[in-house]
């Protein structure tokens, strides 16, 4: 692992936007910072000070190096709130809706993920695939197997990723290889929590992989793993498709609703994020806002699995933190900014609006808000990790064309997430130190 330390303070130079707050708080011309000759100064892994070059410029020591980029935007990396790093194999698998998805194409993948070898494999192609879409923060489902887990966590370790991560519970409802017990996964997550939260920038989450396929018992250790270890997250699905919904009521009959089965076994907080939550009642609601817990907005997988349409304006209407995430494999593309475009549509669906500075929002400052990590990432603010991605606006012939009609920032981020794909990312860099580049830094 490369210690950023070791590096001198470096600058680049280029166009660069980042969020400050909520667009839906403060209103959109209060809600983001950009340079159109900007310069980002980068030291030890954090930011130093970003502004305009011609006033940062004549302040840096003659030492420092100064790395232009011309005809691209510098924003942070982009943060994924749900993903499953095993499905990278089985991703655009055809025509099913999620439970029968999951039976047909999820669980015979994952059984595959006992073969350590093949863990590490996915793995590094994975976190690889993150770099190439300019991704450097994700919250990532691994498998059943232990083994799973501590592959993925060593390959983001060597890029030195801030990465959280946890093994899927799963004592019920799944095929005999891919359970657990309810004391197995509780000691096996124990075990993964004591080598790797913490270590480095990595991070646990304790993992039910949804209501359905764990016990009462199996949900029990999972609250009693977050109260001996208060600073992990937890990380599951909710309400993403209406027959799963029909199917916990009737597994859970003492619940007052979907959420509750979670709720009665102390699982909700501000460090618990719920993928989907599409089909929600006013009092899932009323606790996800009162528990300060966050959910994973994933369009792509939505629209893929024809699971619904979340309602996004309404959930932030009620006080509740949401992410964006990719959901591959059910997502369809590792890429926020593809994810993006799929937001935008959902939204239109819904008679919505979704601007460009709120959906870059959503995947970088936003997505740091839902993991309670907006102290560390998510912009550009002085002493933050040094996580950021440049963006090529030129990146195919349609968008160069495209970026020279455009009148606007606002037009300009609209062609990038509309047009933009991991074509557009010529480099990623995380902690400071380049992770993915389409040419020598």
């Amino acid at each position: 692992m490369n210690d950023p330390k070791t590096h001198p303070a470096k600058a680049f130079r280029a166009a660069i936007l980042h969020s400050l707050a909520n667009p839906t708080d403060v209103g959109l011309e209060d809600s983001y910072q950009y340079f159109e000759d900007g310069i980002l100064v980068v030291a030890d892994g954090h930011i130093v000070s970003v502004g305009y070059a011609e006033d940062i410029l004549p302040t840096l020591d003659a030492s420092i190096e100064v790395v232009e980029f011309k005809d691209k935007l510098i924003t942070p990396g982009f943060i994924d709130t749900h993903i499953h790093y095993p499905q990278t194999g089985m991703i655009a698998a055809y025509g099913e809706q999620l439970l029968d998805w999951l039976n047909n194409y999820t669980f015979p993948e994952e059984k595959r993920f006992a073969d350590t070898d093949y863990a590490r494999e996915v793995a590094i192609q994975f976190l690889d695939e993150l770099a190439r879409n300019g991704t450097t923060t994700a919250l990532v489902f691994g498998t059943v197997h232990k083994a799973s887990v501590d592959e993925f966590f060593q390959e983001a370790e060597k890029r030195n990723l801030r990465m959280i991560a946890g093994k899927v519970l799963m004592d019920r409802n799944a095929p005999e290889d891919l359970t657990d017990t309810p004391e197995s996964g509780y000691e096996d997550s124990k075990s993964l929590i004591e080598k790797w939260h913490n270590k480095g920038r990595l991070l646990y989450a304790v993992t039910p992989r949804f209501a359905p396929t764990s016990t009462s018992e199996q949900l029990r250790l999972a609250g009693k793993l977050l109260k001996e270890y208060p600073d992990v997250y937890m990380h599951t699905h909710l309400s993403e498709n209406l027959q799963e919904i029909e199917w916990v009521k009737s597994l859970f009959p003492d619940s007052k609703n979907y959420l509750d089965v979670y709720d009665q076994h102390n699982l909700l907080s501000s460090r618990s994020v719920f993928a989907h939550g599409i089909h929600l009642c006013e009092g899932e609601c009323t606790r996800l806002q009162e528990t300060d817990s966050a959910i994973a907005f994933c369009p792509t997988s939505n629209l893929f699995l024809g699971s619904g349409l979340f309602p996004l304006a309404e959930m932030e209407a009620k006080g509740i933190k949401v992410g964006m995430g990719t959901d591959v494999g059910a997502g369809t593309s590792f890429s926020l900014l593809q994810t993006m475009s799929e937001a935008y549509k959902v939204l239109q669906l819904q008679g919505k609006k979704l601007h460009p500075l709120k959906s870059l929002y959503q995947a970088t400052l936003g997505g740091a808000k839902a993991l309670s990590l907006d102290h560390m990432i998510g912009n550009f603010e002085s002493g933050k990790e040094a996580d950021f991605v440049v963006l090529d606006l030129h990146a195919t012939q349609l968008m160069k064309f495209r970026i020279e009609h455009a009148h606007s920032l606002e037009d300009k981020l609209f062609v990038l997430m509309t047009l933009g794909d991991d074509r557009t990312v010529c480099d990623t860099f995380s902690y400071g130190q380049s992770i993915y580049s389409t040419h020598h830094v």
